[in-house]
């Protein structure tokens, strides 16, 4: 059995262009993504859209899961939903500082959203709330800075500073 050698970020990128799969990078490998289920790209979209209405007037971008999020050199992820507000992205492929990140949570990526990528992306410095969306509870736990550092809240309405907005399940779950 021959070991699988790191790839750089570079690399990764290089070959990610090419792929005819979408695959995130952790750490020097690429992992292939899982697919999507109605209901969780339904959920996306919802939450997308909203947030669209509320940063077009602030000049903040909205992307759903075909835009990279590179965390330094450590990591490449397609959140479902990513704010940015501020410059443009630094490259045409991807975006560095976030504000807000959503992640739609399914039995095949629950585990990942709620460790290693809540680890990465609360390192952002940009970032302001990191949300996971929960279809089988209808829950949100949101991860919001304060003052004293990310606090965990888990409820039926979360808000978003970048946006200055509040969004509700229903805003999520709208058919």
């Amino acid at each position: 059995m021959l070991a699988r050698k790191p790839l750089s970020l570079e690399r990764y990128l290089e070959e990610e262009a090419e792929s005819p799969v979408k695959r995130e990078f952790y750490r020097g490998f690429p992992y292939a993504m899982a697919g999507a289920s109605a209901l969780h790209n339904r959920v996306a979209l919802n939450i997308a859209a909203r947030f669209l209405e509320a940063a077009r007037p602030r000049g903040c971008r909205v992307y759903m899961s075909d835009m990279k999020l590179r965390i330094r050199d450590e990591a490449v992820y397609y959140p479902d939903v990513m704010v940015v507000c501020g410059e443009g992205p630094p490259h045409p492929y991807y975006e560095e500082a976030p504000c807000a990140v959503v992640e739609v949570l399914s039995p095949a990526t629950e585990a990942l959203d709620r460790r290693e990528k809540r680890a990465m992306y609360l390192s952002l410095d940009s970032l302001q709330v990191y949300l996971l969306v929960d279809p089988e509870r209808r829950r949100f736990t949101a991860y919001r800075l304060t003052p004293e550092g990310f606090v965990e809240e888990e409820g039926e309405e979360v808000d978003v500073p970048c946006l200055d907005l509040r969004l509700t399940l229903e805003d999520a779950f709208r058919l």
